[in-house]
């Protein structure tokens, strides 16, 4: 049954109160509130083991939050829900895989589907239109094992977009891009929101490659967290209060850069220890 109550320009598609959400003895993060719009860019940064990849799950239904409320369209959040595309973190995948991109594509589709799909005409159009927007057709029919790591995220994107969803959740979706890829990635994703009115909900560890989009950041850090604007969030001020110790934020030119936190984001390498099943 299509959602109709939350259509208006206003209403907000992801709703949280006095979320928290922990492993065992270790809070990732509580008491947070959060509106997001359709059409809002949402930025989450924070350091590895601050609860970025588990706030996702949580989106998709993966994860129960440990206290407060969510609702996602009105409701609380489901899996294999269609208004929702999800862009993944980067997998190794084998030269030798056979899956193809437009298959991949398709999964996205009717990946929900126990037993055979049909190969309708009307899937296929689906297919290779989600394929033209993300400008894959290309290679379409390569196997995915054999794509580059930015041709792979475009395919991903289109995946993600086959079902024409509402909100876009991205975890991650630039690692090990180079800057040129990165900005592809990131032009197809506000592209999306501006001409759709999606909203999107951004993973990262590197705020520049989405500064000039983003409308608001979500910064997960020690337990707590701080939502506003970038300029009011991305300060020396506000991320020392919520590290508890001095942090630096340094503007050079049209770059950000965080100096003196602990696992920042320019450094993915290392992860802050959290119980088996708990990576963020």
């Amino acid at each position: 049954m299509e959602l109709t109550a939350d259509r208006g320009a206003d209403a907000t598609v992801i709703s949280l109160r006095d979320a928290a959400l922990s492993y065992g003895e270790r809070v990732l993060w509580k008491g947070l509130d959060l509106d997001v719009r359709p059409g809002e860019f949402l930025a989450v940064l924070g350091p590895n083991g601050s609860g970025k990849t588990s706030l996702v799950r949580a989106l998709l239904g993966q994860r129960q939050l440990s206290a407060g409320t969510l609702t996602v369209l009105g409701r609380p959040p489901r899996k294999g829900s269609r208004h929702i595309g999800y862009i993944p973190q980067q997998a190794a995948l084998s030269a030798h895989a056979t899956l193809r991109a437009r298959d991949l594509v398709r999964l996205g589709i009717d990946g929900h589907v126990f037993g055979p799909r049909p190969r309708t005409g009307a899937v296929r159009r689906r297919v290779d239109e989600a394929l033209q927007s993300v400008g894959a057709t290309a290679y379409a029919d390569v196997p995915v094992g054999l794509l580059s790591g930015g041709e792979r995220q475009r395919v991903r994107i289109g995946q993600a977009l086959a079902t024409d969803p509402r909100i876009l959740l991205c975890d991650e979706p630039l690692l090990s891009l180079d800057p040129h890829h990165q900005r592809a990635v990131t032009g197809l994703v506000d592209a999306r929101r501006r001409s759709h009115g999606t909203a999107v909900v951004f993973v990262t560890h590197e705020i520049n490659p989405v500064l000039g989009m983003v409308d608001r950041v979500l910064y997960l850090a020690g337990g707590g967290h701080r939502v506003g604007a970038p300029e009011e969030v991305l300060t020396s001020a506000a991320l020392s209060q919520l590290y508890g110790t001095q942090i630096d934020v340094v503007r050079v030119r049209d770059r950000i850069m965080v100096v003196g936190a602990p696992d920042e984001m320019a450094d993915s390498s290392h992860h802050a220890h959290v119980p088996d099943g708990a990576r963020t």
